[in-house]
């Protein structure tokens, strides 16, 4: 037990840079989502409806919109084809709404063309979180049998290479969710959903939200790097 507990905590210091990045970018997003969430659209729109508008123009028929419960819990489900908004998002006709459903939609349509980035990160999620949660247990586990040559090093190996495809994983995101993003700003402006202030509004909201993937491939590339140092002290 005093074993699996230092090795848990051994390296730690590695983390504090992506801990600190993930800190300040939760804060960002808070922040800049409570400012344009008080900002509302000149069209009166709500997130659904926009949403709904923005497939109908894509001709994307095939994807249902749904209200989910949580706070900014929206996502895109590609494997059931739903867009899922959270209550705030879905009834909001606040800019911020506007942005982050039109955002969501972005994967849709993502989906629909078969966006190369999409696609494999969608291929790779089941390893992917198969090594996020057991790769660094094998690690640890590796660590505490001991032995050079052993089943402990096997252990450590493959917790390692099982890890690496969650960073992969978390890195393929980055282009996805700015790619989303992209398609979402250039849609509200030339759709006439957002203009002038309001859509600089949408664009700080996206960029925030942006800063938390950024922070979670970051802290997920320092693991890896604190795993591979852990498996060299059995050396």
């Amino acid at each position: 037990m005093l074993d699996y507990l230092y090795y848990s905590f051994a390296y730690w210091w590695i983390l504090l840079p992506g801990l600190l990045l993930g800190f300040w970018a939760q804060s960002r997003v808070s922040s800049t989502y409570k400012k344009y969430a008080k900002v509302p659209n000149k069209r009166g729109l709500t997130g659904a409806d926009t949403a709904k508008y923005i497939l109908e123009a894509y001709n994307i028929k095939d994807v249902q919109i749904e209200m989910v419960g949580g706070h900014l819990t929206d996502h895109y489900d590609p494997s059931h084809k739903v867009l899922r908004l959270s209550k705030n998002i879905y009834d909001g006709v606040d800019v911020a709404a506007l942005g982050i459903a039109a955002h969501e939609v972005g994967h849709a349509i993502q989906h629909n063309k078969g966006y190369a980035p999409l696609v494999i990160r969608n291929g790779f999620y089941p390893i992917s979180a198969l090594g996020s949660n057991l790769g660094p247990t094998m690690v640890l586990i590796g660590l505490i049998i001991g032995g050079v040559g052993s089943i402990s090093t096997i252990l450590m190996n493959a917790g390692i290479v099982l890890f690496a495809f969650a960073v992969f994983f978390s890195l393929v995101t980055l282009p996805v969710e700015f790619d989303a993003s992209s398609r979402a700003i250039k849609i509200l402006d030339k759709g006439g959903f957002l203009d002038g202030e309001e859509l600089v509004g949408a664009k700080k909201v996206l960029g925030a939200a942006a800063l938390t993937y950024v922070a979670a491939a970051v802290m997920s590339v320092l693991s890896l790097i604190r795993l591979v140092l852990l498996s060299r002290r059995n050396e």
